[in-house]
């Protein structure tokens, strides 16, 4: 297939008003979830987020999945700026501090890539949990939505969201929807790692941003 494009291997079918639209026309809403230091806490207060997560895991009559992306933080925008506040600087004994902090961090990274990571949740909804969507698809229908149970379904979609939300907060952690722009800048960035890196991003056309 040399002509094949790279959209052709995609299931992203489309992404409005903050939902992910498959080629099999189901939906989903994302999650970007925010880390807490397990380590770090009690005994008492490990075993309540243990506990708490347990409870959000058994309360769920849906399937969930959970990503994790590593990202290569590119630190030469902040060496530059170091480097120029350095120049700049007429304090001999803060010019002096500044280059140090320079070496200090240059050697940090020489050590190995420095990573972050962002944590996402994403939550589905089928078209055939549509009353009435079921029969369509028994009879091998065009399972399509049309404007009025694509709205239907979005409603369902977020109240889900709005429930795995409620769930994750009680562990201790924040929550936050990706809207429509997020969503694109995601997608993009997990399929041009390289340029993300060092913080580039395409302009996104107004039309595609509801």
């Amino acid at each position: 297939m040399p002509n094949a494009s790279t959209q052709q291997f995609l299931e992203v079918d489309q992404i409005r008003e903050g939902v992910v639209v498959l080629k099999n026309k189901s939906l989903r809403g994302v999650l970007m979830v925010s880390s807490l230091n397990f380590a770090l806490k009690a005994a008492d207060e490990q075993e309540a987020i243990i506990y708490q997560f347990q409870n959000f895991l058994n309360s769920l009559d849906f399937s969930l999945q959970i990503v994790i992306q590593s990202r290569v933080i590119n630190i030469t925008g902040y060496l530059e700026k170091l480097e120029q506040m350095e120049k700049k600087q007429d304090n001999e004994l803060l010019k002096i501090q500044i280059a140090e902090y320079q070496t200090f961090i240059k050697n940090l990274v020489a050590g190995g890539q420095i990573l972050s990571k962002t944590f996402f949740v994403v939550v589905p909804f089928t078209l055939i949990e549509l009353p009435g969507m079921e029969d369509a698809k028994k009879k091998k229908k065009d399972l399509t939505p049309t404007e009025d149970q694509f709205q239907r379904a979005k409603a369902q979609l977020w109240q889900r969201v709005e429930f795995v939300s409620l769930g994750l907060r009680r562990c201790g952690l924040q929550c936050v929807p990706l809207d429509t722009s997020e969503l694109i800048e995601l997608f993009w960035s997990l399929h041009h790692p390289e340029e993300s890196e060092v913080g580039y991003y395409p302009e996104i056309p107004p039309e595609l941003i509801s």
